[in-house]
């Protein structure tokens, strides 16, 4: 059954990627926000054996990337989807929930199946990107 979203209240929009795709996840990236202003940045890892060590990195983005990262998710929107398997190939999921894109690639909709376009593919490798290279930049991990 298709997951329904709503999007999110006040125009706040949440970004999470998670790695890898269908295992229980070792990476998590959340971006929480609202348009036109700073977002925040959590990007927690789980290293070591077993997956024990938890490492969080915490930060922000101002306004201006905060809007540029909106127009960049904003073509995904309709892009096709598959809960079982990574049609992507990058090992990741990206669950969008915007005030105009409420999409997530491991989502199941209606209709069926569709294979991505390559411009497709290079359009989420190219945001998929985008969002590390903004985490790389602004997170640190957090001091106890």
């Amino acid at each position: 059954m298709p997951r329904s979203m709503a999007p999110p209240p006040s125009g706040e929009f949440s970004i999470r990627l998670t790695k890898p795709f269908t295992e229980t996840p070792t990476t998590k990236i959340e971006i929480i926000g609202e348009p036109n202003r700073p977002a925040s940045i959590k990007h927690t890892t789980h290293v070591g054996a077993n997956n024990q060590t938890i490492i969080t990195k915490e930060g922000s983005i101002d306004a201006e990337d905060s809007n540029q990262l909106m127009d960049l998710l904003r073509p995904l929107a309709g892009y096709p989807t598959d809960p079982d398997q990574d049609i992507y190939g990058l090992g990741v999921r990206l669950d969008l929930a915007t005030f105009e894109v409420q999409w997530d690639n491991g989502e199941e909709v209606e209709g069926g199946k569709a294979d991505p376009t390559e411009e497709n593919k290079q359009t989420f490798k190219d945001v998929v990107e985008s969002i590390e290279a903004l985490v790389r930049q602004k997170a640190k991990e957090r001091t106890s």
